[in-house]
């Protein structure tokens, strides 16, 4: 009478390992390998649920800019939290795409290509080309010629700039005190108390300059940082500012077409970076009665705005291209209409005009 139930049990029991092991081997086929289908696996998600205030990188994020993405993008020198900083040192806390923007979908779409195209990583060539022995009153120094050129395809706006050896003291004084571990095994260049006007010596710092700014643009936390691109640009942004403020624009102009181009590649990162320099050459090209360059000037830096409609200089920008839309016969309709339109999502009253803004910048 047992032999039966046992038996019975026994066939129930190898049909069960045997159908569990067929599901088995059927969800061992489903599950993904990782990471290889993940990509496909993702991408059947809807849109809908990727592109929500909650999602990073969609049109609707509300959350800080990271200046970075996984493959794309590296993250920045002031931490991935941080907001793209201005030229003195004051961030923009409203300078974040606006998920109210009123821009259309096929706009947005072509916003984020261009971002993600500013994300990749623009490779400069430093080369110290020439030096030379200025004397003054009291002094007497080197000054070295460098060139910056921008690798992969023909730069035709090549930076040249001079700097002297005091100058790259400064520089790595300075990122010493906040990239110290980054840069313990860059060697800089020794002070010498005899001998430094010689052609042997000038030569011989010529190769270890170049050597030293290439070994600092190789660290991506120093090609990032604020003091690095300070050191190949703020002299120049200086002076060019200093000229804007006395008045003499075409002074000022020339300065500013052969730094911003430097400042663009080496903020690529941050386009909206150079926003204040492209308003100053809207102001110069403007004041020297040139207008369809001023707007042109003035169409490049709201593209680096794009939808930050909180940015200080968003709406005196606008304001000013309306003007000289107007004096054009351009249309300038489509201009007033959005910032309007952000007035009304974002009332900000600006009280100072594009030149009394652009006039503060670099004043120290």
């Amino acid at each position: 009478m047992l032999s039966f139930p046992v038996s019975l049990l026994a066939i129930f029991s190898s049909r069960i390992q045997t159908r569990a092991g067929m599901w088995t081997r059927f969800l061992s086929q489903l599950r993904p390998k990782w990471p290889s289908q993940l990509p496909q696996i993702l991408g059947r998600r809807s849109l809908g649920a990727m592109a929500s205030p909650e999602h990073p990188g969609s049109p609707g994020w509300t959350g800080p800019i990271a200046q970075c993405t996984a493959g794309t993008k590296d993250a920045p020198a002031t931490g991935p939290e941080l907001l793209c900083p201005g030229p003195d040192g004051h961030l923009d806390p409203h300078s974040s795409p606006s998920p109210n923007s009123n821009m259309t979908t096929g706009e947005l779409q072509e916003y984020w290509r261009k971002e993600k195209r500013c994300w990749r990583r623009v490779k400069l060539l430093f080369e110290v080309a020439s030096a030379r022995i200025e004397e003054r009153r009291m002094s007497k120094f080197v000054m070295y010629q460098i060139v910056v050129i921008q690798t992969g395809s023909f730069d035709s706006n090549k930076a040249v700039l001079e700097r002297r050896y005091s100058d790259f003291e400064t520089l790595h004084r300075n990122l010493l005190k906040t990239f110290r571990e980054e840069i313990e095994d860059v060697v800089f260049p020794k002070k010498h108390l005899l001998g430094n006007f010689t052609q042997e010596m000038i030569s011989e710092r010529k190769l270890a300059f170049k050597e030293y700014l290439s070994l600092l643009y190789s660290i991506r936390c120093v090609r990032r940082s604020r003091e690095f691109i300070d050191f190949l640009t703020r002299p120049e942004l200086r002076e060019a500012f200093g000229c804007l403020r006395g008045g003499q624009y075409a002074r000022a102009l020339d300065i500013l077409v052969r730094v911003v181009p430097l400042q663009e590649k080496l903020t690529a990162h941050c386009p909206v970076t150079v926003v204040p320099a492209l308003c100053a050459m809207l102001v110069c090209h403007r004041d020297l009665e040139h207008p369809a360059e001023a707007l042109a000037v003035g169409e490049r830096a709201l593209q680096c705005l794009q939808a930050r409609e909180g940015h200080r200089y968003y709406a005196p920008l606008l304001d000013a291209m309306i003007r000289l839309a107007y004096m054009l016969g351009k249309d300038f309709v489509s201009l007033q209409k959005r910032l309007q339109e952000s007035q009304l999502r974002k009332p900000a009253p600006w009280d100072l005009t594009l030149k009394e803004l652009t006039v503060r910048e670099y004043l120290y």
